[in-house]
């Protein structure tokens, strides 16, 4: 049977999924392939301070490469750089022809990438392309008479095109590899297969490639293909690759660089002949090394390192191996610039890491030389060009822009602080000093003192820079958090940071942020968890049930992972949950997420409420939880890929606050956790209490109607929409706002009857560029009434629960891969039980 609270959720959700629509939306959101957060940062071009894509001049004495949205110059052995373009986009991807005369290169204007054309001597730039699409890798035939490229233009899918230049424009435009869909099954990428990485071989012949036709895992194998006849297509080495491969053929023709992680979790060079055949690594670090061209006379190869944090480039001697870094110390700038002093203080003048954007009267961001410029994944076309970017000052940063400009500057400082613009003036602009003022919000004393931290955070994942525990203890000083899980976890056949697994000193006194280390449990199947305090050893393998390896079998499922981490004293959740489509109007049939399962087992530590997901949607599955009496507390991460120049982020957008207590230790984080201590939030500051209790205590009344006070605040620097206290899922009181809806102290009364549970949300009917998430939200932990012994027994979220429990049986049931019968019966036995749970839910209800 439907109950009145579960129709009610659906008709919100539907009005709330239509004011979303079209108002924050994806970058180049016409690429129509799934996990767009992949191959933004893996592939597509992103806005960085150290340089990008290097190319050699004809005559191998200089390079040119992307630095800061533009194209620079510079000659072998000099530290002098020039800038070539500065336009209205951000430029990538530099190609020299054959001749010398001209660059080809890719122009993102915040709608789409471009091909564009540089005269080298008169600086002339002439569009090749003005399809709306997104054209990437655009690459010289050897004559100079035809380019190869990568576009999404006509399908939202990366196929490879070939065409000519004529009178500035681009003709004879052919698809060497036309749309095709594979049979084999694929999670991480799309059914359509793609062709990226272009190079030419040197005799014009042929190109190479690197395609995912009929490849399950990876973007694909090296592969070539005729000009003259495009669909002869051979495979000349069989390896998972992830975007970065960009193989480049020796001038001679032999041979061929390419990057790899082969066997290891870091990319390095490696050489493979042209033909095929065994692949020697020649590169080696706990790094990343990509992009490698080769130089004109095939004794060197050009490539960007991610060794010192940032990008850098550097040349290889392909011969005995001496790498020698190509360092632009000198700048010369196409027009006139000015450098300004950014200082971001506290209310007591002192020096504070903040978060900083500054942004020209164009819209185009500028950063420190050496900063870590990072990028929103999504934007808001009505109001931005391009999507916001910010770097990590540590309370004063250097800048330089453009001299006739007045920028404007915007400090972020986490939820605690308000935020602070400024847009210069005439008179401001010629100061060589801007400070800005954050100021903390005040909040009720009674309400007490909190550690905030984010439970998902990835430090490094494949990203363009190489992070480390001191790096991302900086971020998290700008972002005003106390405290990060970084949660390990693999990247195809990668775990990045699997070296800096160490298990919490639970007892360990710290005075500085702390950055614990965690792991998170990666099967699709049955829904990422959370493994937070793992005491005793990292789970290996980190996922099952992936297709056509020898963890096809979804066994080990979540709840047996559960039994071992709890066998550690560690923490189990539930990460990243849900969207509204997979659940309303009707639950989605793929769905086989384990979470009703794992929580009627009593499996569930803390579930993030706010996440890489819809709020509302995650917290509707939650409410319908805690209606079956399950008590399971709000947790919060932002599943940031620290090490990516455009994610989801930064560290800290979501994120719980936990009671602080007299010691700050990782023993007593994870106490305040489990026991619901908490709120959890992407922007409001709020708390609840009930009777002078808080999030996660228990108030016992009388088997009678109740009238109960509270108290509330919220601090937000962001206007709130709505401020609502909920009861067993419904709302019971909404506070009117009057005047200013950023701050409120409030209090009231509650009539309740019966076991239930109290809590105060927030949120906003749409999304805010302050903050990049899908929208405002925030909410606290339960309270929990408790009412003569009786159980809180929903017969609707039973019924919810119940056609979630019945797909996954089925799915479960018809499964082909398992290894043993008794993998099979292992998760049936645990289904069944979760089924009784719920079915004296449905039998014994205590509400609708």
């Amino acid at each position: 049977m439907m109950g009145g609270f579960r129709d009610l959720l659906i008709v919100l959700f539907m009005i709330i999924s239509g004011n979303l629509v079209g108002q924050r939306v994806p970058v180049l959101p016409q690429i129509e392939l799934p996990h767009d957060y992949y191959f933004r940062e893996l592939y597509l071009p992103q806005l960085m301070s150290g340089p990008a894509s290097p190319d050699w001049s004809p005559d191998g004495k200089q390079l040119v490469f992307a630095m800061g949205g533009s194209l620079w110059r510079q000659e072998i052995g000099s530290q002098t750089a020039w800038q070539l373009t500065d336009g209205e986009g951000y430029d990538y991807q530099p190609d020299w022809s054959p001749d010398g005369k001209e660059i080809l290169f890719a122009r993102y204007d915040g709608r789409s990438v471009e091909l564009m054309l540089l005269d080298v001597n008169s600086g002339v730039e002439t569009p090749l392309t003005d399809n709306g699409a997104v054209n990437l890798e655009p690459r010289w035939s050897p004559d100079g008479k035809a380019i190869a490229y990568v576009s999404t233009v006509g399908t939202g899918h990366f196929l490879l095109h070939k065409a000519t230049i004529e009178n500035g424009k681009l003709q004879s435009i052919t698809i060497l590899t036309p749309d095709r869909v594979s049979a084999i099954k694929r999670y991480y990428y799309s059914e359509y297969d793609h062709a990226i990485n272009p190079a030419w071989s040197p005799d014009g012949s042929r190109i190479l490639f690197i395609s995912n036709r009929e490849i399950a895992h990876g973007t694909g194998n090296i592969v070539s293909l005729s000009v003259n006849n495009p669909g002869e297509i051979t495979t000349i080495h069989q390896e998972e690759t992830a975007w970065k491969t960009t193989p480049d053929i020796s001038p001679d023709g032999s041979r061929m660089v390419y990057s790899s992680y082969l066997g290891r979790n870091w990319q390095q060079l490696w050489i493979l002949p042209a033909a095929g055949g065994y692949p020697i690594q020649i590169t080696y670090g706990d790094f990343d090394n990509t992009a490698p061209r080769w130089s004109p006379d095939g004794k060197n190869i050009a490539f960007i390192s991610n060794r010192t944090g940032n990008t850098s480039l550097w040349i290889l001697d392909s011969y005995f191996g001496k790498q020698t870094q190509v360092v632009a110390s000198d700048l010369h700038y196409l027009k006139p610039r000015k450098e300004i002093v950014i200082k971001t203080v506290d209310e007591s003048g002192d020096f504070i890491p903040s978060r900083v954007s500054v942004l020209d009267s164009r819209g185009k961001f500028y950063a420190p030389r050496n900063a870590w410029i990072h990028g929103d994944d999504s934007n808001y076309p009505d109001t931005q060009k391009f999507e916001s970017h910010y770097f990590h000052s540590s309370g004063i940063a250097l800048v330089s822009f453009p001299a006739v400009d007045h920028p404007s500057i915007t400090a972020q400082k986490g939820p605690d602080f308000k935020i602070e613009t400024r847009q210069l003036t005439a008179s401001e602009g010629l100061s060589d000093t801007i400070t800005l003022t954050l100021k903390r919000w005040t909040i009720p004393e009674t309400f007490g003192k909190w550690w905030s931290g984010d439970l998902h955070v990835h430090m490094n994942y494949t990203g363009n820079y190489r992070n480390t525990p001191r790096i991302l203890r900086e971020q998290a000083q700008a972002e005003n958090l106390d405290f990060i899980y970084n949660l390990i976890v693999n990247k195809e056949q990668r775990i990045p940071d699997i070296d800096y697994y160490i298990p919490p000193n639970g007892s360990k006194v710290e005075k500085d942020v702390m950055i614990l280390q965690g792991q998170e449990y990666h099967s699709s199947f049955w829904g990422h968890l959370g493994l937070l305090n793992l005491t005793d050893h990292y789970l290996i393998p980190d996922y099952v049930g992936y297709p056509y390896t020898a963890l096809a079998s979804i066994f080990p499922h979540n709840s047996q992972i559960a039994d071992a981490v709890h066998a550690q004293k560690g923490l189990v959740g539930y990460v990243h949950p849900f969207y509204d489509f997979q659940l309303f109007p009707k639950q989605s049939a793929t769905l086989t997420n384990a979470l009703p399962i794992d929580a009627a087992l009593g499996n569930v530590d803390y579930y993030e409420v706010v996440g890489f997901a819809h709020h509302k949607a995650s917290a509707a599955v939650w409410y319908m939880l805690l209606n079956c009496g399950i008590r399971i507390p709000a947790g919060a991460g932002t599943d940031a890929m620290a090490n990516y120049s455009s994610l989801r982020g930064p560290v800290g957008l979501n994120r719980v606050y936990v009671k602080a207590k007299d010691d700050f230790t990782s023993d007593h984080i994870i106490e305040q956790i489990k026991h619901g201590r908490s709120f959890v939030t992407n922007g409001a500051l709020l708390d609840l209490k009930v009777n002078g209790s808080g999030p996660g205590d228990t108030i016992e009344i009388a088997d009678k109607a109740t009238t109960l006070d509270f108290q509330a605040f919220i601090r937000s620097s962001v206007a709130v929409d709505h401020l609502e206290v909920i009861w067993n899922g419904e709302v019971v009181k909404e506070y009117q706002f009057s005047g200013d809806r950023n701050s409120a102290d409030f209090n009231g009364k509650i009539d309740v009857q019966g076991p239930g549970w109290l809590l105060l949300r927030a949120w906003n009917d749409n999304a805010h560029p302050d903050i990049p998430d899908y929208y405002p939200y925030a909410t606290t932990s339960p309270i929990y009434v408790t009412s003569s012994g009786k159980e809180l027994r929903s017969r609707s979220s039973a019924v919810f629960f119940l056609e979630w429990i019945d797909r996954i049986e089925k799915i479960v049931s018809s499964h082909d891969a398992y290894r043993t019968v008794e993998e099979k019966n292992l998760i049936l036995k645990d289904i069944a039980t979760a089924r009784k749970f719920y079915e004296n839910c449905l039998n014994n209800p205590t509400m609708e």
